[in-house]
């Protein structure tokens, strides 16, 4: 038995050392943390947030926007769109999402594990919570959000998850598993449209399986559409290199925004991939979770917009998960 337990006690000590968490400044903010396994790295900062604001290959480009005047900034007296990575509260209300993340925030370091923590919001009793988990090898990354309601009476909220990625990509995401008529008669999912959503927008590309948003930094005008997948993922091509998010979703029924488990939107800075959680009523006390799953892919330029080339590219990472 204790010899057993001690093979056990030196493979955990063998996965988490690969796993190194540092405190560095980056970006002008001076009290950050680097999550690094030698393949990948992510950025998390303590002046504000809680927000990831760096993923990308060891040495390489972050997939995520980090706006140039806001970079290194704190104490604003609203909310900053900033860039990174973030959790909101959900559906989208001018009340409860957007009370602002500029304040320092608590990280703790748990060997090979980081949790970043929001004060709670004075606005909302809510407490905002980012936790990562970053694999010992390899690009894999398990992100796990929490919304803790501080205050004494129930409220019902959603976890919205949110990524600003760097201009210049393509979002994709895709519908549930296709089929043909008169075979199947019921219909599979929703795609849910805002007042400012404009199908005929040369940004967008419709295909059968998947969609695809193109980021343009020539195109100021917002567009966003919303859908419901139960195997909810958004990719991001930039470069020659594939950012991949998964979320299994709740009931469609449960999904804010018409049954969204999926929203993404475009300016002219970034191009926004988000997953929404259930509508949950969460008692004094109580917190929601949301997990969502990251990888990172070389190698990954389409030669062209189409579902064999999607399915190509994406089909083999999806079935890994």
């Amino acid at each position: 038995m204790s010899r057993i337990l001690s093979l056990a006690l030196f493979l955990a000590m063998s996965t988490s050392a690969a796993v190194k968490i540092e405190k560095t400044d980056w970006s002008g903010w001076p009290n950050c943390y680097r999550i690094s396994n030698g393949d990948v790295e992510l950025i998390v900062t303590s002046d504000i947030g809680p927000r990831i604001m760096y993923y990308g290959f060891k040495g390489g480009q972050n997939f995520f926007w980090v706006m140039k005047d806001g970079a290194g900034k704190s104490g604003e007296p609203a909310w900053v769109t900033r860039g990174g990575h973030r959790i909101w509260v959900g559906p989208e209300d001018i009340k409860y999402t957007y009370p602002p993340d500029n304040s320092p925030i608590q990280v703790e370091v748990k060997g090979d594990v980081l949790i970043a923590t929001q004060p709670v919001e004075k606005e909302t009793n809510i407490q905002k919570q980012i936790e990562v988990r970053l694999a010992s090898s390899g690009t894999a990354v398990t992100v796990i959000h929490r919304l803790t309601n501080k205050g004494n009476m129930p409220l019902e909220y959603s976890a919205w998850a949110l990524s600003m990625m760097a201009p210049g990509g393509h979002g994709v995401s895709g519908f549930p598993p296709r089929g043909t008529h008169p075979e199947m008669l019921q219909p599979t999912n929703p795609l849910i449209m805002w007042a400012f959503s404009d199908l005929s927008d040369p940004r967008w590309t419709w295909l059968k399986k998947y969609f695809v948003l193109r980021q343009d930094p020539k195109n100021a005008t917002p567009t966003k559409i919303g859908n419901y997948n139960p195997k909810t993922f958004g990719a991001y091509f930039l470069n020659g290199e594939m950012f991949l998010k998964q979320y299994d979703a709740g009931p469609v029924s449960a999904h804010p925004d018409f049954g969204a488990s999926y929203e993404t939107f475009t300016n002219a800075d970034f191009l926004e991939i988000e997953t929404m959680g259930p509508l949950t009523k969460v008692p004094a006390g109580g917190t929601l979770e949301h997990v969502e799953r990251w990888s990172l892919l070389k190698n990954a330029k389409p030669a062209a917009w189409t579902d064999a080339e999607l399915d190509r590219i994406l089909l083999p990472v999806l079935a890994s998960k």
